[in-house]
């Protein structure tokens, strides 16, 4: 059976704070609370893919969480460096507001962010995942509203993690995920749009989930080919009326969904049309 779940791939790299000897501190923040953010980011060639847009993200992530940002040119240059050691690669940054002075949730202010970067190998997946799509699930846990952290790709994965346990067949790839109060929010791992009549949508995340970076490059993609376009508070009853389905990662770029919980959905002319145009982007390392 084909196996339609992303490999995790080896760690191939580590450095703290720039310094492959680097030690993380045991009063880390992070570690203790999720008190940071994390970019996940695919490198082509030994080039980031998106580079910009996944700074500008975690400058505005790090600005609303009130944490030092080490500077775009300062960090890219890094990135640049890390992915630069492998043809195909994931780089991940995670980005903390650093060691704790004291035991407890109070920040003192004199807290210097901490940087890890890793690497790690990405092999190539099967192209039929893009053409043919993947099967999806729905997950039980509901994911808790927030909407102080609304958009942010933060340290706290937990819901993720126990999402992710629910099922173990390699053959389903995703599961959709609700809020606690039943709106469509993204996938575990993913972001979701949907085709109604015509018309694309996207769940708004103004209580909870992650702006993703080729969610934002397919919206831009959509308003580019005159495809009508909004984000919108959906629900269950959105996902049985839609025609097509798709799932966005900075990894997986576009890909369609042919099975929902059981219900069979063609990938269709609006999936295709925006996987057509951005094709050239998640061929290289460019930026969207």
């Amino acid at each position: 059976m084909r196996t339609e779940t992303p490999s995790a791939g080896a760690l191939e790299s580590v450095r703290i704070d720039g310094r492959v000897d680097g030690v993380l501190a045991p009063l880390e923040r992070g570690l203790h609370y999720g008190d940071g953010l994390f970019e996940t980011i695919a490198c082509l060639g030994g080039r980031p893919r998106f580079l910009e847009r996944h700074l500008e993200r975690l400058a505005y992530g790090c600005e609303r969480l009130g944490i030092g940002f080490p500077g775009h040119e300062a960090l890219g240059r890094e990135i640049l460096a890390v992915a630069g050691e492998a043809e195909r690669a994931v780089v991940k940054v995670l980005l903390t507001r650093g060691a704790a002075a004291a035991r407890g949730y109070a920040v003192a202010g004199s807290e210097r962010p901490t940087r890890v970067t890793l690497r790690y190998r990405w092999e190539a997946e099967d192209p039929a995942l893009a053409r043919d799509g993947v099967r999806v699930r729905m997950a039980e846990l509901r994911l808790g509203e927030n909407p102080h952290l609304a958009g942010l790709k933060h340290l706290n994965r937990l819901e993720q993690v126990e999402a992710r346990r629910e099922w173990s067949d390699p053959g389903i790839a995703e599961a959709l995920m609700f809020s606690s109060s039943g709106r469509l929010v993204s996938g575990v791992m993913s972001n979701v749009f949907l085709v109604q009549a015509e018309r694309l949508r996207t769940p708004r995340l103004d209580r909870c989930g992650v702006a993703g970076i080729m969610r934002a490059a397919v919206l831009r993609a959509a308003a580019q080919l005159g495809i009508a376009a909004e984000e919108a508070a959906l629900d269950a009853g959105d996902l049985a009326q839609a025609r097509e389905i798709f799932l966005t990662s900075a990894l997986i770029g576009v890909r369609p969904v042919r099975e929902l919980a059981g219900r069979a959905v063609a990938p269709g002319p609006v999936t295709r049309a925006l996987q057509q145009a951005l094709a050239p982007l998640l061929a290289g390392a460019a930026d969207a």
